[in-house]
């Protein structure tokens, strides 16, 4: 792990009092026990009161410094209500939660299909970014020893069948990379990527969802998507559900080639290549797939005048050439052209996203954009999930020097402004979600190793 620079700017200071590493570290992992239910951790008790996935695999990644068993049964419980067709549901609804806590609750998704999760779970239909694989390689390597090599042969089978749903249900015919088909399934549920393709989604009943909103009593509206864009996630999701959550492309009204969602399979495929040799399959089909996942983003999503990788609308064959986070989540793969690596890394270190030159983190969009917004989920704040997935990727490009200054940015962060769900990137003003479990997790794994007498005196949290 690259610590260059953590220790100086882990004293960072709030309201006049120094916070250290070891500080920071008992009050993520308080945060991780808090947001803890027995079989995995809810992003915010307030905000999001069930398991999301792609959480899951940042808060195992978390877990694995603390409680590696806990990181296990958190990646088993996802894991446990794979759908029948070997899908990874977006969120997994706790049935001791009432059912109007969250919008779009669990009974906005039914009927299930019968090739959907095992009887007496209920999820959601849609996916996140499968980086289950890679965040399971990840706890493994942060915990070695019989317990994990246990978990990794449980578990391989399942992460085989959920990259083999994407690859066999999710590919656009056209490029023959994977297609998302709603702007939750990305992650970036906000990003100003998605505009344009939504603005073929007619925003209907608009007043009935504002009433169903229940985001907007924990965070400010001025943080949040806008009404008329939740009524266009909504009727996506009603489309979807209705059509029994089928993947034929020609039947939906929104259906995206996303460079964050294929650079981040790439990247768990070679992870799945290691667990295989762990246990005793045969890594080759995942190392194939990496290679050809990366050739296709190369010549169908690469823009050398945005500088990274960008969408494109499978609808209508259209680029759409913004510059988020997204696209520079490809340096994760080992494999890239040398030429393209580094011009992403000039266009993170540029104005657009200005790493090492005073703006705290990655923001999720271009800073030079007319339409940028500091604030609003999505669409310019610093997310801990994503810079931890460029930190990643950075250390696959051997720029320790930038992955050592990213760490100690988002180290910064937490420090000046706590565990927050996102961060203004020019002023590190903590926004949305407060004691937000992936912001824990993810500072975990960023932080400096322990010091001397906290490793002779660990935290101790049970099993």
């Amino acid at each position: 792990m690259t610590a260059i620079g953590l220790q100086a700017r882990a004293g960072a200071t709030t309201g006049g009092y120094a916070l250290s590493s070891e500080d920071l570290r008992r009050t993520a992992v308080a945060t991780l026990v808090r947001n803890w239910r027995g079989r995995s951790t809810v992003p915010t008790p307030s905000l999001y009161p069930h398991q999301w996935s792609w959480d899951s695999a940042f808060n195992a990644v978390g877990w694995a410094h603390v409680s590696p068993r806990r990181a296990w049964t958190e990646l088993s419980a996802l894991l446990g209500a794979q759908w029948r067709d070997g899908r990874v549901p977006q969120i997994v609804f706790d049935p001791a939660v009432a059912e109007d806590a969250y919008f779009p609750g669990p009974w906005f998704w039914r009927p299930l299909p019968a090739d959907g999760p095992p009887r007496g779970v209920v999820t959601s239909g849609l996916v996140q970014p499968p980086v289950h694989a890679g965040a399971a390689l990840t706890v493994a390597r942060r915990s070695p020893g019989p317990e994990s090599a246990a978990a990794l042969r449980r578990l391989y089978p399942r992460l085989v069948r959920w990259h083999d749903y994407l690859w066999s249900r999710r590919r656009a015919p056209e490029v023959g990379l994977v297609a998302i088909v709603h702007p939750w399934e990305s992650g970036l549920d906000n990003s100003p990527t998605w505009d344009a393709p939504l603005r073929a989604v007619p925003a209907r009943n608009v007043t009935e969802v504002a009433g169903h909103r229940r985001d907007l009593l924990h965070a400010g509206s001025a943080h949040r998507p806008t009404h008329d864009d939740y009524a266009r996630y909504v009727l996506l999701v009603r489309d979807y559900r209705d059509g029994g959550y089928r993947d034929t492309h020609h039947s939906l009204r929104f259906y995206v080639v996303d460079p964050l969602m294929n650079a981040v399979l790439a990247w768990s495929e070679r992870a799945l290549a290691a667990i295989a040799r762990i246990v005793g399959a045969d890594p080759q089909p995942h190392l194939d797939r990496a290679r050809e996942i990366t050739q296709l983003m190369q010549e169908h999503l690469w823009s050398p005048a945005a500088g990274c990788f960008t969408a494109m609308d499978a609808l209508t064959g259209a680029p759409i050439r913004t510059r988020t986070v997204g696209g520079l989540a490809p340096l994760l793969l080992p494999d890239l052209d040398a030429a393209i690596r580094e011009t992403l890394v000039a266009t993170l270190t540029g104005p657009a996203f200005g790493l090492g030159d005073g703006v705290r983190g990655v923001p999720s969009y271009d800073l030079t954009a007319p339409d940028l917004d500091r604030q609003r989920y999505w669409r310019g704040p610093t997310w801990a999930s994503t810079n931890w997935l460029v930190w990643q990727g950075l250390q696959t490009a051997e720029r320790h020097d930038l992955a050592g200054r990213l760490a100690a940015d988002m180290v910064g962060l937490v420090a000046a402004a706590g565990l927050r769900e996102y961060f203004d990137p020019i002023t590190g003003a903590g926004l949305g979600g407060t004691d937000f479990t992936w912001t824990a997790a993810v500072l975990l794994d960023m932080l400096p190793p322990p010091s001397a007498a906290t490793a002779t005196n660990p935290i101790q949290i049970g099993p």
